[in-house]
């Protein structure tokens, strides 16, 4: 339940990039962005944990930094699966766009999905 969440929220999200961002970030329509999420999921699940072992020199050096890089790659990556409905112009775009996804995430996680005692 939680993983369906999270990619609604990512759905929701995409969306709102693509509004703020007009000129360098695309969606279809909202079904567009639901596939997205849905790919970048899978994404983190099966390419990110590879692509982190190995660039883990890189990671380690510049304390963890290295993971937002990586982020980017696997947004673009899921640019590429998606074609014309989901398109993001440029590394610079994917790199921002992980790092606000990152903050989002991080904010909902602690708010919605965190226990209360």
């Amino acid at each position: 339940m939680r993983w369906l969440l999270g990619i609604v929220i990512n759905a929701v999200l995409f969306m709102a990039f693509a509004g703020y961002f007009e000129e360098s970030f695309y969606l279809s329509g909202f079904g567009a962005a639901l596939g997205a999420s849905f790919i970048l999921s899978i994404l983190n699940i099966l390419v990110r944990p590879i692509l982190i072992i190995l660039t883990l020199p890189v990671t380690i050096i510049s304390l963890g930094l290295f993971l937002f890089v990586i982020n980017a790659i696997t947004l673009l990556l899921t640019d590429s699966l998606m074609g014309a409905a989901f398109e993001i112009n440029g590394f610079g775009m994917a790199f921002f766009a992980a790092i606000l996804m990152s903050v989002v995430n991080l904010v909902i996680q602690k708010t919605v999905f965190e226990k209360k005692d």
